[in-house]
């Protein structure tokens, strides 16, 4: 069931802090989602509870008082940025639907902009990591994108200025996407292949390069958007064909660069898509988002 406006958010700011008041705080619910207040110890090998060692970022086993850094090999380590700062800067990424620019966080976070870019950059990479990959099958929508750029180009022969995105979303499920340097075919063929299982149904626009999926095993149906049909329903095979779940995640996508990160180069354009894949994968509630973010640590 859809929220109204008015409805109280799944993990509110005031949530946030209650939960995190300070480092401390962070710091022991790191360890439990790295290693566990109670388990075996990676030293001795036994089974044990670990306790908070005061005055340093480490907790001890209570058996052989081993110690376990849970900030170590992580992000967080050699950060002079308050733990707590860190986590609230991943809150601020699973609460927003259109990204966190890096002016934003320096500004709320009140870091320099080169440390606010950097942990921007790093949570979108732990975003990319807790997503996974799973091959996508059953129904699949497959359209392709073009981000940045002042100038609008032409369709199929590139747009100068312009990234190239490919987004392939399973019906009711997952929403893959890459950068892919042209729409030919062995390119699109490549995505395809690469994130499809075959003998999946998958749906395109009209696109000539997209005419290759029949031969690769995938029933293959198009809308012709150039005639405006925005939706087909094959009589023959009963399915019904249209790319408005990509579409609609393309236009979020394009409204966040244009209004909250102004310009995405080339370079970094699959951080970004990663980071808003990641959101419309996982739409549970945001503290259980939170946590599948801390886990991939």
């Amino acid at each position: 069931m859809s929220k109204s406006p008015s409805s109280k958010p799944d993990f509110s700011v005031r949530d946030f802090f209650k939960r995190f008041p300070d480092d401390d705080a962070c710091l022991e619910h790191l360890m439990e989602q790295r290693y566990g207040l109670k388990g075996f110890c990676p030293s001795c090998g036994v089974e044990t509870t670990f306790h908070r060692i005061a005055g340093r970022k480490a907790f001890a086993g209570a058996d052989c008082g081993h110690h376990v850094y849970p900030q170590a090999g992580t992000i967080f380590q050699d950060s002079r940025t308050p733990l707590q700062t860190w986590y609230y800067a991943i809150y601020l990424f699973i609460a927003t639907r259109h990204g966190v620019s890096g002016k934003e966080l320096q500004r709320t976070l009140g870091v320099t902009y080169k440390t606010a870019w950097r942990i921007g950059q790093q949570i979108r990479d732990l975003m990319a990591k807790a997503d996974g990959f799973q091959m996508l099958k059953g129904h699949v929508e497959a359209d392709e994108a073009y981000v940045g750029g002042a100038r609008k180009g032409k369709r199929g022969r590139g747009a100068a200025g312009k990234t190239i995105v490919m987004g392939m979303k399973e019906r009711g499920g997952r929403m893959q996407t890459e950068v892919i340097p042209d729409v030919r075919k062995p390119t699109l063929r490549a995505a395809v292949t690469a994130n499809v299982e075959p003998g999946s149904i998958v749906s395109t626009d009209e696109l000539m390069s997209y005419g290759l999926l029949t031969d690769e095993g995938f029933t293959h149906g198009t809308v012709k958007h150039g005639q405006k049909e925005y939706a087909f329903h094959d009589e023959r095979t009963g399915i019904t064909h249209h790319v408005n779940s990509v579409e609609s995640f393309w236009k979020l996508f394009k409204a966040s660069v244009r209004s909250t990160h102004i310009h995405v180069s080339s370079k970094h354009m699959q951080r970004y898509l990663n980071e808003f894949s990641f959101r419309s994968n996982h739409r549970e509630r945001g503290n259980l988002m939170f946590d599948l973010v801390i886990a991939a640590l």
